[in-house]
C-alpha cells in the first residue's frame, strides 16, 4: 500500500516518460505495484475483501427480535443460543444490529407534527416535583392539562396521582376553560388504563373512565405505549410548569402553593408568546378557541358523591382512599356506609350518621375524633388516640377479699 504522494510521484514520472522498472527501482517498490496504480489512474485505498459474519443467514430473525426486545443485544444473545444454537459473544451480536439500532433511535425521535383544530384535544398528564411549603420539603404532583390548539395550560396541584386526582383535575380544566373538548389525550397510567398493546394499539380502559368520559361527554384517546412524544404539547407544558411556575420557589403553607399557581396561569402562562404558534395562547383561545368548546350544560362535577361499604377496622376506624377515619369504637366490625361529597366524609350506620370528617387528601393520614374512644382511652378521652387501656369495673361490681375467702373456707 503506497502513499497518495508516490501514487501522485508515480504518475508524473510516467508523463515524463519512464517505464515502469525504472519508476519501480526511483520509489523502491515492486513493479506490479507501480503496474496496477497507473492502470487505476491514481491512488485507491486498499479494500478488504468482506467475508459472511456467522450471523449473516439470521438478517431477518435479528430485525424481529431486536425490535421485539426494544434493542436488548444481550437477550439477543441469550436467544441465539438457547433457539438457534449459536454461541456468539455481546460484542458480535452488538455488530449485527448497529443499523438496526439507528433505526430504532431514529423511530423514537422522529415525530411528525401533528396540529388539531380548535376545540378537539385537551392533552393531560402529571408531574412531581419536590416543593418546600413551609418548613417541609414535600413532593406535589402537578396535574397539567394543555388545549391541543391555543396551547392554553391549566395546572393543579395534588399529594397524590390516585384516579380521584385526574378526574378532579379534568373537571378543573373544563370549568377553568369554560367548555368541552371533543377528545381527551392521556397517557396509559394504571388509574386510568387497564391494558394497552403496543402492537395492535388494543385499549382497554378503567370501567370508571369510562363511566366519566359518558358524563362529561368526551371521548379518551390513550397515546401510543412508550411514546410519550405523541403527547407532546403537553409534555413540554409539564416541563415549562416545572421549571417556570414552580422553579426554586418556596410557599409559606399549601394554600400560597394554590395561589401562585393561579396567578401563575393567568398573568405567565396565558400571556407568553408560543414558540410555536408565535401569539399569546389567551389571545388563540380567545380568538378561535372558546367558541368551538361545548358548553358545560350546568352538570355538577362527576364525583359530587361517592358511597362506599366499609368494615370497621379494630382501631376503631374505616380506611378510604388510604387514609384512617374514626368512628365510635362500639362498631369495630360492623359494615358501615361512607358517603364522600363536597370534600366531606359521612359515615352512617343502620340509618344513623355516627361520625363526620373533612376529607384527608393526602395518603395514610389520620382523621380522629377523641369522642369516638370515649370509654376506651385513660380520663375524658385527652390521652393520645390508639392508646387502648383495659376498663375498670364499676365499684358495685367488685367484692372484697375477704368474701372470696368465706366461700373458700380460709385465708389464702
Amino acid at each position: 500500500m503506497r502513499l497518495p504522494d508516490e501514487v501522485a510521484a508515480m504518475l508524473r514520472l510516467r508523463d515524463f516518460g519512464w517505464g515502469t522498472r525504472r519508476i519501480a527501482a526511483a520509489l523502491g517498490c515492486n513493479r506490479e505495484t507501480v503496474q496496477r496504480y497507473l492502470a487505476a489512474g491514481g491512488w485507491a485505498p486498499y479494500c478488504v475483501p468482506e467475508r459472511p459474519g456467522v450471523l449473516a443467514e439470521h438478517t431477518a430473525w435479528l430485525a424481529e427480535r431486536f425490535r421485539r426486545h426494544r434493542g436488548n443485544a444481550d437477550v439477543l444473545r441469550q436467544e441465539l443460543a438457547a433457539e438457534l444454537g449459536l454461541t456468539v459473544s455481546l460484542r458480535t451480536v452488538e455488530r449485527a444490529v448497529a443499523h438496526l439500532r439507528r433505526e430504532l433511535a431514529a423511530e423514537a425521535l422522529a415525530t411528525a407534527r401533528f396540529e388539531t383544530p380548535p376545540g378537539r384535544q385537551l392533552q393531560i398528564d402529571f408531574g412531581e416535583r419536590w416543593v418546600v411549603i413551609g418548613d417541609e420539603r414535600v413532593r406535589v404532583s402537578l396535574f397539567v392539562a394543555t388545549l391541543g390548539y391555543s396551547r392554553r395550560v391549566y395546572v393543579q396541584v395534588f399529594r397524590h396521582e390516585r384516579q380521584s386526582a385526574w378526574f378532579e383535575g379534568l373537571e378543573g380544566a373544563f370549568c377553568y376553560f369554560g367548555g368541552l373538548p371533543e377528545e381527551v389525550l392521556l397517557d396509559n397510567a394504571k388509574a386510568l388504563v387497564e391494558h394497552h398493546d403496543a402492537g395492535t394499539r388494543e385499549v382497554v380502559f378503567n370501567a370508571r373512565l369510562h363511566a366519566f368520559a359518558r358524563y362529561w361527554d368526551v371521548r379518551p384517546v390513550a397515546c401510543a405505549p412508550y411514546r410519550a412524544r405523541t403527547k407532546g404539547k403537553d409534555e413540554r407544558g409539564v416541563g415549562y410548569v416545572k421549571h417556570n411556575a414552580i422553579a426554586g420557589r418556596s410557599f409559606a403553607s399549601w394554600a400560597a402553593l394554590e395561589a401562585h399557581l393561579a396567578w401563575w396561569m393567568r398573568e405567565v402562562a396565558d400571556r407568553r408568546v408560543h414558540g410555536t404558534t408565535g401569539e399569546a395562547p389567551i389571545v388563540r383561545f380567545e380568538r378561535e378557541e372558546r367558541l368551538a368548546l361545548r358548553s358545560l350544560s350546568g352538570r355538577p362535577p362527576f364525583r359530587q358523591m361517592r358511597a362506599l361499604i366499609r368494615r370497621v377496622q379494630n382501631d376503631g376506624c374505616v380506611d378510604i382512599d388510604t387514609n384512617h377515619y374514626s368512628v365510635p369504637w362500639r362498631l369495630i366490625g360492623a359494615q358501615v356506609q361512607v358517603v364522600v361529597s363536597g370534600g366531606v366524609l359521612r359515615i352512617h350506620h343502620a340509618g344513623v350518621e355516627v361520625a363526620r370528617h373533612d376529607q384527608r387528601l393526602g395518603r395514610r393520614e389520620r382523621a380522629v375524633d377523641r369522642a369516638h374512644l370515649r370509654g376506651i382511652i385513660v380520663g375524658d378521652g385527652s390521652g393520645s388516640p390508639g392508646c387502648r387501656m383495659p376498663l375498670t369495673a364499676p365499684a358495685e361490681f367488685l367484692r372484697a377479699l375477704s368474701e372470696y375467702e368465706q366461700i373458700a373456707g380460709g385465708g389464702w
